[in-house]
């Protein structure tokens, strides 16, 4: 009876240790897991993961995917997605996260056919159908792109992303109408979005607009978008607006922030020419011949009209020059050396030789040119003639 007492007490001890064990065994994968989302937070995510894989709580597998990601090991992170989505098809978080890493790596295909699950699964969340317009985007099914777009902002009316996308895309198409609708639509729920605005001030610019997209610009550069292309074409609304110093600035600013735009330069010499500021149209239009590779003939056109009006037919001369050897098929730029040829020689057989090229270099045109050529052929002949006589 003593033995069988020994041998009862014997077994309770042993169970009460095993099952001891296992609630700190079971404690310890809790601490893990709460070790592991400190890692997380702080960024340490390989120590992260270490833990997280030691730990049996629910969420471990979704949060190794997470660590993964974060670390940039996307490959390990959408392995890790794939397998938390097919063990729970119903996980809706871990599949949204893997349908957005499959758009991050160019999975398209993969996310194409993810989204279009999810958005079956619940029709009702305006990000599922902005990310599946992003993918038909990418894989260039501009229709079914816009259909997703537009489903986002049936279902939120507020979607900046969304609205940005439809309007960036009427923009393009250059359909002012139907893209201010969408800006517009943004600019109600953020009027300081930098991204709608710029294309609300594009609409109207590439419309001729300058007016209407001058006060947009403006906006822009008083939210803090000082960029170069940004600055370019507030100038040439100023210059299209008749202010000529307001352009001048502006012109200044984007030469300031790329000293090799040579548009910049060109165009600066443009407004100055058209100030009458002649010698300043000069200069910065031959700075924008030094900061500029070929081709070069429409600056030298430039130079030699500025040249011509200050009755500097020398110059004028090698300027249409220098076009023609950096535009040698331009009718027009040749006809100039002609008609300035005509003006600085005397000899009328010099002054021939240079018409006369023109026939033999542009002999089928029939327009105005042509005529005014052919008929100044036949008078320097008749002048020859009669010199000769």
């Amino acid at each position: 009876m003593t033995d069988l007492r020994v041998f009862i007490m014997s077994i309770t001890v042993t169970l009460a240790f095993e099952v001891e064990g296992q609630s700190l065994s079971s404690n310890q994968k809790r601490a893990n897991f709460t070790i592991a989302d400190s890692l997380y937070a702080l960024g340490n995510y390989t120590q992260a993961i270490n833990n997280y894989a030691q730990s049996n709580e629910q969420n471990a597998s979704l949060q190794i995917a997470r660590s993964y990601s974060a670390l940039g090991r996307f490959d390990k992170a959408i392995a890790q997605y794939e397998d938390v989505v097919a063990k729970n098809t119903k996980a809706q978080i871990a599949g949204f996260e893997l349908g957005k890493l499959y758009f991050k790596t160019k999975a398209h295909q993969e996310g194409r056919k993810l989204f279009s699950k999810l958005i079956a699964e619940n029709d009702e969340n305006p990000e599922y159908h902005y990310y599946l317009g992003e993918i038909f985007s990418e894989l260039e099914q501009p229709a079914s792109s816009l259909n997703s777009y537009k489903r986002a902002i049936e279902k939120d009316s507020t979607h900046l992303r969304s609205l940005f996308q439809l309007g960036k895309y009427f923009v393009t198409k250059r359909e002012k109408e139907t893209a201010l609708t969408y800006l517009n639509q943004g600019l109600t729920v953020y009027p300081d979005d930098v991204s709608l605005i710029n294309l609300q001030a594009l609409a109207y610019y590439n419309n001729d607009e300058y007016q209407k997209a001058l006060p947009l610009f403006e906006r822009l550069v008083e939210l803090g978008e000082e960029k170069e292309f940004i600055y370019e074409k507030l100038a040439y609304c100023y210059f299209k607006n008749w202010e000529f110093e307001k352009a001048k600035s502006a012109y200044k600013t984007v030469i300031h922030l790329n000293d090799e735009n040579s548009e910049a330069y060109f165009n600066l010499g443009q407004v100055f020419l058209k100030d009458r500021q002649i010698d300043s149209a000069q200069y910065y239009i031959q700075e924008s011949i030094a900061v500029q590779k070929p081709f070069l003939a429409e600056e030298y056109v430039a130079l030699a009209g500025i040249a011509r009006n200050k009755d500097n037919i020398k110059s004028a001369f090698e300027y249409y020059k220098l076009a023609h050897q950096e535009d040698p098929d331009d009718a027009f730029i040749y006809y100039n050396v002609c008609t300035v040829a005509d003006k600085l020689y005397e000899d009328p057989k010099t002054k021939l030789q240079f018409y006369e090229k023109f026939v033999g270099r542009f002999a089928k045109r029939d327009d105005y040119m042509g005529q005014m050529v052919a008929k100044r052929i036949s008078q320097l002949k008749q002048e020859i003639h009669f010199l000769a006589n």
